[in-house]
């Protein structure tokens, strides 16, 4: 058991995020699954009660606790993805399973859990010492869903 993980709430369906989240990012595993041992608020006994996983090398625990608390996107994981095709899998593999998209390279699994697939070309455009080409990055990010690469980089140069 790692020293630090993060406990993530499920209705139920720990163990299907836990299988997407592992089968969708790269160094991610559905490690040790635990049954209740007896009957419990939101389960029964033998119920899926919680799942040790990792997403990008991350260590979590799906908690099968029940409907009380949902996720909000004040909690998010962020992804750097290397180019526009990992950003393309990564973004239309959350929303193309029941999620949704948002602004900005946002967008929601279909149990929640907020995404941010970030292309390290946009962090570099926004973060560029050329302020001015930094604020055109910016403001083509802010007009996007899905971040798209070239358009930020076409911004970026003016």
């Amino acid at each position: 058991m790692h020293k630090n993980t993060i406990c993530l709430w499920y209705d139920g369906t720990a163990l299907d995020a836990a299988q997407f989240y592992a089968a969708t990012f790269p160094d991610s595993a559905v490690g040790a699954i635990y049954r209740a041992p007896a009957d419990y608020p939101a389960g029964k006994q033998g119920d899926v009660l919680t799942v040790e996983f990792t997403v990008i090398g991350i260590p979590c625990l799906g908690l099968n606790g029940g409907p009380e608390f949902r996720p909000s996107e004040a909690f998010s994981f962020q992804v750097a993805t290397d180019d526009q095709a990992e950003t393309d899998r990564l973004w239309n593999a959350i929303v193309g399973n029941g999620g949704q998209e948002s602004a900005c390279g946002w967008c929601k699994d279909r149990w929640g859990l907020s995404w941010q697939i970030t292309p390290r070309a946009l962090t570099q455009a926004i973060a560029d010492p050329d302020r001015a080409a930094a604020k055109r990055a910016f403001e083509a990010m802010m007009r996007m869903g899905k971040i798209d690469i070239a358009a930020i980089e076409a911004a970026r140069r003016g």
